[in-house]
C-alpha cells in the first residue's frame, strides 16, 4: 500500500510495529514535519510496546525533520534515507544512529 499523507503513516505504525525487533528499545522518535500536511508526531517504543501520538515528547531519543511529502516518499520507498539526509532533505538530532533501526521496527 502506498501512503499519500503522513497521517497514514502514524495510523499504520502501531499495527505494522516489528516487537520482535524492539527488544530491549526504550526510545523516543520524535518527527517535526513541514508542509500542508505535516505536523509533529512522536513514536515511544518502551517495555515491547508501541505507542503513537500526535503532538512534541518533552525528551525525545532522536528527533527527525523533514518535507512532509519526502516522509512519504521515503516511507513509501521512494527515497533512501541515507540520501535525503546526506542531501540536507531530512535532519536528525540525538541519537541518528537510532534512525536507521526505522525500517526494521515497523514493516510498512
Amino acid at each position: 500500500m502506498a501512503f499519500t499523507t503522513p497521517k497514514e503513516i502514524f495510523d499504520a505504525m502501531p499495527g505494522a510495529f516489528n516487537a520482535g525487533a524492539a527488544a530491549g528499545l526504550n526510545a523516543v522518535f520524535q518527527f517535526n514535519l513541514e508542509g500542508a500536511n505535516g505536523g509533529d508526531w512522536n513514536v515511544e517504543i518502551k517495555d515491547g510496546a508501541c505507542n503513537v501520538a500526535q503532538g512534541v515528547n518533552a525528551s525525545p531519543t532522536v528527533t527527525l525533520k523533514m518535507a512532509d511529502s519526502d516522509y512519504v516518499a521515503m516511507t513509501n520507498g521512494e527515497l533512501d534515507g541515507m540520501t535525503a539526509f546526506m542531501s540536507g532533505k531530512l535532519k536528525a538530532s540525538g541519537d541518528i544512529m537510532l534512525a536507521q533501526r526505522l525500517a526494521t521496527l515497523f514493516q510498512l
